[in-house]
């Protein structure tokens, strides 16, 4: 790794600090820990699947599978992270803007552990992120999506 990347990666980000980066609180928190970061450039990040997810209760009894809106929904949060952490800012949202070319290649079920990929593809100043994201279970892509959000820092 180079001087620069070095001086802007992250080790990795748990739980705690997870709770003071996002907003988002159970049951809708989709991101267990974040394994790597480089600012402005990627993270990656982790969800534990547990037959415990709310959402296993309808989707669907007897066959459990977790719904491919929140698989995208929990890329989302990673790109929110990599956001924040890229801008230092730690009072904001990031706004979903577009998701275009989702795919869905497998199922993903309890006990899964889902590893998530997102890549910075460009950004506009500090306001508006375009990424590359990929959702992988024991290093086989289970979906993937280009995202767009808006970061809105709160005053």
């Amino acid at each position: 790794m180079t001087e620069e990347k070095e001086k802007n990666a992250l080790d990795s980000i748990d739980i705690l600090e997870i709770f003071k980066t996002l907003p988002h609180r159970y049951p809708f928190l989709l991101v267990d820990k974040i394994l790597e970061l480089e600012k402005m450039e990627r993270a990656r990040g982790l969800k534990n699947v547990t037959i415990n997810e709310p959402f296993f209760q309808g989707h669907f009894p007897g066959h459990p599978i977790m719904p491919g809106v929140l698989i995208i929904e929990a890329m989302a949060q990673v790109a929110g992270i990599l956001a924040f952490k890229s801008m230092g800012i730690e009072d904001g949202i990031l706004y979903f803007t577009g998701i275009d070319k989702a795919r869905f290649k497998r199922p993903v079920v309890p006990g899964d552990t889902l590893e998530f990929e997102l890549t910075v593809k460009k950004t506009r100043g500090t306001v508006l992120w375009s990424l590359h994201g990929e959702a992988f279970v024991k290093d086989k892509l289970v979906a993937s999506a280009d995202i767009m959000a808006s970061l809105v820092v709160n005053k």
